[in-house]
């Protein structure tokens, strides 16, 4: 695997922008490349930092991509694929939290670093039947984050910026989790207000 995970980054490297693409639909579907997206993202930056939006947004693309294959195999039966793969227990609770929170239980996700779950989330957001649209538009907003945040890091920062997240990687994603969540909370403290104005 880490022979292939060398090669798939040379192979990105080569072709830029839709290299970024093809490993970020890759890590989100089938496979599992953790952190190499991040990481050429940040490379690629650093040494062309003008293409910064174009590297950012193949990679939250691709992301997408690879998230509505998988939401759609869950869509289409993968309630029992889960459970062959995953405890019973967990799968129940990851559901519940599905249900109970919708679209908010899998942009969170798409915004932690690994080894943090993210594709039991994508594959029950198919099984509890989430609307495509507001699916595609959470992982979008998850990931577009992420990656235009490390695009960010890497312009400000330069090579130092690969060190910086390697090191830290937890503790920014969790600050913009925290930041995220605090601006949902807000939005919805003022939609309440602002409805209970009109009553």
């Amino acid at each position: 695997m880490r022979r292939f995970a060398a090669w798939i980054q040379a192979f990105a490297l080569g072709l830029g922008a839709p290299g970024l693409f093809i490993v970020a639909f890759l890590d989100s579907s089938f496979l599992s490349l953790p952190e190499i997206n991040d990481i050429l993202l940040i490379w690629m930056v650093t040494e062309h930092k003008t293409r910064m939006p174009m590297y950012a947004l193949a990679s939250t693309l691709g992301s997408i991509a690879g998230c509505v294959v998988l939401y759609y195999v869950g869509l289409k039966g993968g309630d029992a694929l889960i459970r062959r793969r995953f405890h019973a227990d967990r799968v129940d609770r990851a559901l519940g939290v599905i249900q109970r929170n919708g679209i908010l239980a899998v942009l969170i996700p798409s915004l932690l670093p690994p080894p943090a779950p993210f594709k039991i989330f994508v594959l029950l957001a198919g099984v509890a039947g989430i609307p495509i649209s507001r699916f595609v538009l959470a992982i979008g907003i998850g990931r577009g984050i992420r990656y235009f945040g490390e695009g960010l890091l890497a312009i400000r920062y330069g090579d130092q910026a690969i060190a910086y997240l390697e090191n830290n990687l937890k503790f920014v994603s969790l600050a913009l989790v925290g930041l995220l969540v605090v601006g949902v909370g807000g939005y919805f403290l003022w939609t309440k207000a602002r409805a209970g104005r009109s009553r």
